[in-house]
């Protein structure tokens, strides 16, 4: 079984080469490495243009800033793996967490699979009360509207059958692709699963991204895809 693992990347100079170097220590399973850079204006690509240099690595970069969703599509338009990761770039996710997300695969006939923060992994980190109950909401509501029962569907650790996603027609650039994919996938009724996670949540100081205003478009996105596209 060959891995893809994609690491999209915007502005996380401190971080990309620690993750770099925890993927490219991953020797389980054949794998490729798929970054893409969304115009990072620190010296993320730089870091990045160092590592290029292996032969599991592919590098892409975006000329202007397009977002999350964008970076990711590009991904996996270049993947040839049979089970692709995502991967983010700021170690809030630890690589260690791979060889349990990836079980479901083997033992189970997965298509899709979940990394949750909720089912009890090694550790959390404690903080950001609004953004649980955000995260808790908008996966209530993810579920009714698609009659699953996941815990935690905005996980950044979302894993896919090549030939189950690769065929789907991403539109959202930024944040917005995590209630998209989960609908869209949810509607084909491919095998889902969660497997809990260890997770290292930043604070805005460290460098967090998603905003109140990212909820919203969630919202938005899961009446959209559930009902109109």
């Amino acid at each position: 079984m060959k891995i893809s693992i994609i690491i999209p990347c915007f502005n996380e100079e401190k971080t990309i080469g620690q993750v770099i170097e925890k993927v490219l220590n991953f020797n389980d399973f054949e794998k490729e490495i798929i970054i893409v850079d969304d115009c990072s204006t620190d010296n993320s690509l730089e870091i990045i243009k160092k590592y290029s240099i292996d032969k599991k690595i592919k590098f892409f970069e975006h000329k202007v800033n397009l977002g999350k969703g964008a970076t990711i599509k590009t991904a996996i338009s270049n993947c040839t793996g049979d089970i692709i990761i995502i991967q983010d770039s700021d170690l809030e996710y630890d690589p260690k967490n791979y060889k349990n997300l990836l079980k479901p695969f083997i033992e189970a006939e997965a298509d899709v699979v979940y990394g949750s923060r909720f089912l009890g992994g090694e550790y959390v980190r404690i903080h950001f009360f609004w953004h649980y109950l955000a995260n808790k909401i908008l996966t209530f509501l993810c579920n009714v509207m698609t009659n699953l029962n996941m815990t935690d569907m905005e996980t950044g650790y979302k894993l896919f059958k090549n030939n189950v996603v690769k065929n789907i027609n991403i539109k959202e650039k930024s944040f917005g692709f995590e209630p998209e994919i989960t609908v869209k996938l949810a509607k084909r009724k491919v095998a889902f699963y969660e497997v809990p996670i260890s997770y290292k949540g930043r604070s805005y100081e460290e460098g967090k991204k998603i905003r109140l205003k990212d909820a919203f478009v969630a919202v938005y996105c899961i009446f959209k895809y559930r009902f109109f596209d």
